[in-house]
């Protein structure tokens, strides 16, 4: 291209774009020899690559974020089906705001010590026990199928006090045999009814 010609363009692209496009811009070096120069492109793929990697880490994040919610969620969904229709009602309000959130405490304390990777393969158990079994939930790990931590529940009659809804969690680091309290619900100094009912 003729150099008047180009100088006649740069300088009518300058005023026009108020000085935004300007003569050191990579649109110049793409017009001088139909390359983008090695200075600007390589600056740009540095960028690129950083911008892809902070996306990267954002989307993992995301999926993370996103797996652990849907822990939480099923963590809760199985509470609630072993409470069963007769239960939940009575102690439903005190198990959402004393037990529920030490057990997301527990439940985040333990995913913390596993890798992204671990953490989007957990799985929460289904079928809580029934009758007067403890077993509420388990998390474990979907690939090994072992679990992680154990959530239940213990009805306890203490005399002249009645009975007592006693919510635990036993972990995988002591082969499950310590049991880490969670907190109690009174219920009456009636026979609760079973789980599931």
């Amino acid at each position: 291209m003729k150099k008047w010609f180009q100088k006649l363009l740069v300088i009518t692209v300058a005023l026009l774009t108020f000085g935004i496009i300007t003569p050191n811009h990579e649109i110049w070096d793409l017009l001088d020899n139909g390359q983008p120069s090695d200075r600007t492109s390589s600056g740009y793929n540095e960028i690129s690559n950083i911008e892809q990697h902070e996306v990267d880490s954002h989307v993992e994040q995301q999926s993370v974020e996103e797996s652990v919610d849907n822990l939480l969620f099923a963590a809760k969904e199985q509470s609630y089906i072993k409470f069963g229709s007769r239960i939940s009602p009575v102690i439903g309000e005190e198990f959402e705001s004393r037990i529920y959130p030490k057990m997301e405490e527990a439940i985040t304390m333990t995913l913390s010590n596993l890798d992204h990777q671990s953490i989007r393969t957990l799985i929460v158990t289904e079928n809580p026990s029934g009758e007067y079994s403890e077993k509420i939930f388990h998390i474990k790990d979907g690939d090994k199928r072992q679990d992680l931590i154990r959530f239940h529940v213990r009805t306890e009659n203490r005399p002249q006090e009645g009975y007592y809804y006693n919510f635990h969690y036993h972990t995988k680091e002591d082969q499950f045999l310590a049991h880490h309290h969670i907190g109690d619900i009174y219920w009456s100094k009636n026979t609760p009814p079973k789980w599931l009912s």
